[in-house]
């Protein structure tokens, strides 16, 4: 049986809004257009913090680097 284990940092599409500052519909276009990976629950979306983070670091390489060093 594969390992189906889910990360324990998944955010809901609010969320990942506030973080990212944009609106939710922006998250939802971002995720059904495969810019920004997430997991479908039912009708809803989670979305870890990892993918948040190489979503933001593909814009801006520092970003990504910055959360590794503290």
């Amino acid at each position: 049986m594969p390992n189906t284990e889910l990360p324990r940092d998944l955010l809901t599409v609010a969320e990942v809004a506030e973080v990212m500052r944009v609106s939710k519909m922006t998250v939802y276009r971002l995720l059904q257009s495969g810019a920004l990976d997430g997991i479908r629950f039912g009708r809803s979306y989670r979305v870890s913090e990892s993918a948040v983070q190489q979503y933001l670091a593909t814009f801006n390489p520092q970003y990504g680097a910055a959360e590794k060093a503290g």
